[in-house]
C-alpha cells in the first residue's frame, strides 16, 4: 500500500513538473526530475535484445538492465506460422542485421519513469515494457514488416515510429500505444525529429540501402528519398524537401540525397545532416531552403573504398549538438572514430578512436557527447569542450541508439528495490 501511494505521489509530481516547465529539448532547458525520479541514459543493445541503463553523466556507471524481448517466444511462434513474416524476418537478419536479429532499434521512457517504449525491427512492432516487472504493457504492430527509428514529442506524450517497409510513420500515445495518426513518407522512412515546440514532425526517408548498386550512377535505383514535414497534430503534409535538387544546386550531382541522422540548431534555423556514402555532413538553411555549407571529415586509410562493404550505405551515421549550439559531435561509423566539430568554423577536433560508432547523443548535464560503439559493445563519452574522451562503459551486444530518459530513483532493474 505504501509503495502504491509513493508511485501515485511520484506521478503527480511528474505531471506538475511537466505542466510547469512546458516542452523543452536542450539538455540545459529540460525540467529537473522530481526527487522520486532520476535521469538516465538508455542504451539499446540491438542484437541481444536488451537495454542497459546507465548514469546520464559523470562516471556513466551502469544502473540496471532490462530485456526488451520478454515476449520473444510468442513473437517467434507468430513468425514461424506465417511464411511472409518468416521471409521478412530472415531478410532483416541477412541484410540490415548483418547476420543478426534486430531487437532494439530505438527507445524512450515515459515521463513518469515507469515504462520504456522500444521499436523492434525484427518483430515489426513497438512495445511498452514495465520497468518494475519487465512485462509488456502494450504492443503496436507497425504497417509492413519492420520498425525503425523513433522520436518523442517535447512533452513526452507522443512517440513517432518509422515503418520502413510500408513508407509510413505512426504516431502513438506513449502511455497506451493507441495510434493518434499516421502519414506517408518517401521510400524507407528512417530518422524522425520533432520541432522544439512539438508543432511539426520531420521524417527523413533513406531509400533502399541493402542493394549493391552503390555507385553514383546507380543512385536513381535507391527509391524516392525526401524529407517530409507534417503538422504533428493533424498529420497533414506541410512541406516536402527533396535534397537532390539542393545538392545539385550546390554542385554535388554525384552525392546521395539519402538524409541520415540530422540535428537542428537551438533556434531551428539550421539543420545539420549526414547522407549516405559521405564522410562528413551538410548545413541546410531552413528559411532560404538552401544548403549553405559542407564539411568533409577525414577518411580512415584502413577503410575500404568499396561502398558495398559499408553497413547499410552508411559512411558516417550519428550526430548531436551541445545545448549551446556551438559544437557538433559526429560518429564516423565506417571510419572508426568520433569527433567534435566547432559549429562556427567547422573545424574538427581530435579523432577519438571508436569501433563502428553508430549514434551520438548529449549527456544529461549537456557537457559530453555519448556515442555507441557497436563494434566494441560499449558507449564512450567525449567532452564537447575539449573533444577528448572522458569514459567508456561496457554494454550489451551491438549498442545502437542511446537516449536520455527517466527511471524511479531507487530503480536497479525489474524486480529490484
Amino acid at each position: 500500500m505504501a509503495a502504491s501511494r509513493t508511485r501515485h505521489l511520484c506521478s503527480v509530481a511528474v505531471a506538475l513538473t511537466l505542466a510547469a516547465a512546458g516542452p523543452a529539448t536542450a539538455a540545459s532547458a529540460r525540467p529537473a526530475a522530481p526527487d522520486c525520479l532520476r535521469e538516465v541514459l538508455f542504451v539499446g543493445n540491438n542484437w541481444d535484445g536488451t537495454a542497459d541503463v546507465i548514469r546520464s553523466f559523470g562516471d556513466y556507471a551502469k544502473i540496471g538492465r532490462i530485456s526488451v524481448v520478454p515476449d520473444k517466444d510468442a513473437r517467434m511462434a507468430e513468425i514461424n506460422a506465417d511464411p511472409v513474416k518468416w521471409i521478412y524476418f530472415q531478410a532483416i537478419r541477412d541484410t540490415v542485421g548483418e547476420g543478426h536479429d534486430q531487437f532494439a532499434d530505438d527507445m524512450y521512457s515515459t515521463p513518469d519513469g515507469r515504462s520504456v517504449v522500444v521499436s523492434r525491427p525484427s518483430f515489426a512492432d513497438v512495445v511498452s515494457i514495465d520497468l518494475a516487472d519487465g512485462k509488456v504493457n502494450w504492443r503496436f504492430p507497425v504497417a509492413g514488416y519492420r520498425a525503425d527509428h523513433m522520436a518523442v514529442s517535447p512533452d513526452g506524450t507522443r512517440v513517432a515510429v518509422s515503418a520502413s517497409t510500408a513508407d509510413t510513420v505512426h504516431v502513438l500515445d506513449i502511455a497506451t500505444g493507441r495510434q493518434l495518426g499516421s502519414f506517408k513518407t518517401g521510400a524507407k522512412p528512417h530518422e524522425n525529429v520533432f520541432g522544439k515546440d512539438g508543432k511539426y514532425l520531420w521524417n527523413m526517408s533513406i531509400g533502399d540501402v541493402n542493394t549493391d548498386l552503390d555507385g553514383p550512377g546507380w543512385d536513381w535505383t535507391k527509391g524516392d528519398r525526401r524529407i517530409t514535414v507534417v503538422d504533428a497534430t493533424t498529420f497533414r503534409q506541410v512541406k516536402v524537401i527533396d535534397m537532390r535538387q539542393r545538392l545539385d544546386a550546390f554542385g554535388l550531382k554525384d552525392f546521395s540525397d539519402a538524409v541520415r541522422p540530422a540535428v537542428f540548431s537551438p533556434d531551428e534555423s539550421k539543420l545539420y545532416f549526414q547522407v549516405s556514402f559521405f564522410n562528413g555532413f551538410f548545413e541546410y538553411d531552413v528559411a532560404t531552403d538552401k544548403i549553405t555549407r559542407m564539411k568533409t571529415l577525414p577518411k580512415n586509410p584502413a577503410t575500404s573504398e568499396d561502398r558495398t562493404t559499408w553497413v547499410n550505405d552508411s559512411r558516417h551515421h550519428g550526430m548531436s549538438m551541445n545545448p549551446a549550439g556551438t559544437r557538433l559531435c559526429v560518429a564516423g561509423t565506417m571510419d572508426d572514430y568520433a569527433t567534435v566539430v566547432d559549429r562556427a568554423s567547422l573545424q574538427e577536433g581530435p579523432l577519438v578512436p571508436a569501433a563502428k560508432p553508430y549514434w551520438a547523443t548529449v549527456s544529461g548535464d549537456g557537457k559530453d557527447c555519448v556515442v555507441s560503439e557497436s563494434g566494441a559493445d560499449q558507449v564512450t563519452a567525449i567532452d564537447f569542450a575539449t573533444g577528448r574522451k572522458v569514459a567508456s562503459i561496457a554494454v550489451g551486444d551491438h549498442p545502437q541508439r542511446v537516449r536520455l530518459g527517466r527511471v524511479r530513483a531507487d530503480w536497479t532493474g525489474p524486480g529490484g528495490s
